[in-house]
């Protein structure tokens, strides 16, 4: 009963698990181990040199901060800005030239009884003691649209050739008579086409084509079309060259090969220009009647416009009420008369 003779209601025994004999041995030997550790005491420093790095040793680039490379809201906003203002500077500045294209092409197509003096005739160029003055006001640059000036230009370059060509068929024609004297009519018809057709053609067919690209006129395209054609089919017959025609085309200077052979070459080179102006004139009038088409002219504009220019025409109306009045007079005499 010994065993059991402890009394329950006594306080236990106050138990310390950390003085085990296990756990009490190894923290006296990890104690013992580690020591105490001090940096700073000479057998730890005796391990290191006392020599110091000096600064030249490291790097000798200075630290440098890098920036960002994108912009900061607000410059960019400054920048699109500027970039705006600069936009719409260059907007209204093209605005302002095309209205006053505009108000010059109104004045001239409306308006140009009243302002006719306001430009001067400049074409053909003559110098100022010459007693006849310019007949035609020419501009490329302020009367033709930029779509169309090149064309424009093309086609008075070919009245130029035109006009050089039959200037040398004259000489051409006069070689051709002093080798062959009864070939004198060439050189006389070769001096009345040049005298003749070159103001012709200006005046019939290269002023409609400047005037229907200047002002978009049907009339002046229609009237344009009709005379080129017979312009390219003259061109044709002088290229031929039919002897006795005025014309030193291909027949009359092969013909010349056995009786003069440098006569003949001049007379060719003169067929050769022919032949060159027939082929320039063909693809030229492709050309403007493509753009003809894309201008959207019409015949029924072309009478329209025809119409117009001849009810608002001083000389047609002058005539007709001349004739309506001598009408009248007659009518009213013969009355009387009975």
């Amino acid at each position: 009963m010994s065993g059991f003779d402890s009394n329950p209601f006594v306080d236990p025994v106050d138990v310390n698990p950390f003085q085990d004999a296990s756990i009490t041995q190894a923290t006296s030997g990890a104690t013992e181990t580690v020591g105490e550790f001090n940096p700073f005491s000479a057998p730890e420093m005796g391990n290191h040199t006392g020599t110091t790095i000096p600064i030249s040793a490291a790097s000798s680039q200075p630290a440098i901060l890098q920036t960002s490379v994108e912009q900061s809201a607000q410059a960019t906003a400054a920048a699109g800005q500027a970039n705006l203002i600069r936009q719409q500077e260059e907007l209204e500045r093209k605005a302002a030239e095309l209205e006053r294209k505009e108000q010059e092409l109104q004045n001239r197509s409306g308006g140009r009884a009243s302002n006719a003096g306001a430009k001067e005739n400049n074409w053909p160029p003559l110098p100022k003691f010459f007693p006849v003055n310019p007949c035609f006001y020419q501009d490329f640059e302020e009367d033709i649209p930029e779509e169309y000036r090149r064309i424009c230009k093309r086609m008075y370059y070919l009245w130029m050739f035109h006009s050089a060509t039959l200037f040398l068929n004259v000489l051409a024609c006069l070689a051709y008579f002093t080798a062959d004297s009864q070939y004198g009519v060439d050189f006389g018809l070769s001096i009345l086409w040049f005298i003749l057709f070159t103001p012709v053609a200006f005046i019939c067919w290269y002023r409609p084509v400047y005037k229907a690209f200047r002002s978009d006129s049907s009339f002046s395209f229609f009237f344009f079309f009709f005379v080129f054609f017979f312009q390219v089919a003259v061109y044709i017959i002088q290229t031929v060259g039919i002897p006795k025609w005025g014309n030193s085309g291909w027949i009359a200077s092969i013909s010349m090969i056995r009786t003069n052979l440098a006569v003949a070459v001049v007379m060719m080179v003169v067929a050769g220009f022919f032949t060159v102006n027939a082929v320039l004139a063909v693809i030229l009038l492709k050309m403007v009647h493509s753009k003809y088409r894309r201008t959207g002219a019409s015949f029924t504009k072309a009478q329209h416009e025809f119409s117009q220019g001849v009810l608002t025409n001083r000389t047609v109306q002058t005539a007709a009420a001349s004739a309506a009045t001598s009408a009248a007079q007659g009518a009213f005499g013969s009355s009387q008369g009975n």
